[in-house]
């Protein structure tokens, strides 16, 4: 078998079909919060190995370490295994888009070639990431985000292992909800001003790797929604880092109100030749 894109994108294509009808039930019985779904055994294991043993090294990768996040990100996808960029875009084929959009029930859904704040990522022992709110828009602020798409491929991950996904759906100040981050798992949820999100802090000395992609509509998942830059905050127990945070979220966001797409660019963002 060809593993290119399109062939990739049979694959996933005939997955979500099969399981299309639980699917839309998931993300719709969630609409009021934080719509979400998942999917487990989404390509066949012997891929979902290759996968994960494409995935670059860790000096290969940019660090990106703060009070809100602990991880290494990759981006320019033409410097790694090919098979991780073939992946990526499998997910961004218009087939693919069609299908979730009727699974989702949203209309006119754009994947980004660019990979703003896509690509692929890793966590190790002790790499986290603080409750956020995804930037609100693309990289040139044109279109609103609309959905996040983790696709997990670590072989063997046990969810005490930590680096799991977690939705706030009543705000980073109350309980989260925890998504495993399960090998061979998509999870799928709506991005708009109250979904918090964040990755719990992993315990296991082993390394936690996810394909993302982002889709962008020319409206927003709710009609009340307002711009904002990716906004972190602390954790319940975490007061201090929470001011530092709130702090921090409102002077970028003035910033933002004065240069519309920032005073630099963000870099995180694929580069093509």
């Amino acid at each position: 078998m060809t593993l290119d894109r399109v062939s990739i994108a049979e694959l996933i294509f005939n997955k979500l079909k099969q399981d299309s009808a639980n699917l839309k039930e998931q993300f719709t019985k969630h609409n009021n919060n934080i719509a979400h779904l998942f999917i487990d055994d989404l390509l066949p294991e012997n891929l979902v190995l290759k996968i994960y043993r494409a995935f670059p090294q860790q000096q290969q990768t940019v660090l990106k370490k703060s009070l809100k996040e602990h991880k290494y990100v990759g981006v320019q996808m033409n410097r790694y295994n090919p098979l991780l960029e073939e992946v990526i875009f499998a997910f961004q084929q218009p087939k693919i888009i069609k299908l979730i959009e009727e699974i989702c029930g949203l209309n006119n859904l754009f994947p980004d070639e660019n990979l703003y704040a896509g690509g692929v990522s890793m966590m190790q022992k002790d790499n986290f990431l603080n409750p956020h709110l995804d930037n609100s828009h693309d990289k040139d602020r044109n279109r609103w985000r609309s959905l996040n798409l983790l696709y997990y491929v670590t072989p063997d991950w046990n969810i005490k292992n930590g680096g799991n996904l977690e939705l706030w759906p009543n705000g980073p100040n109350k309980k989260p909800l925890t998504i495993h981050a399960k090998c061979n798992r998509l999870v799928i949820m709506a991005t708009h001003n109250n979904s918090w999100h964040s990755v719990s802090k992993v315990t296991a000395n082993k390394t936690r790797c996810c394909v993302s992609n982002y889709y962008f509509s020319n409206t927003a998942v709710f009609e009340n929604s307002k711009f904002h830059v990716t906004t972190f905050r602390g954790r319940p127990n975490q007061k201090i880092r929470n001011i530092y945070l709130k702090i921090d979220s409102f002077t970028r966001m003035q910033i933002r109100k004065i240069f519309k797409t920032g005073i630099i660019e963000n870099p995180h963002r694929y580069l093509k030749k």
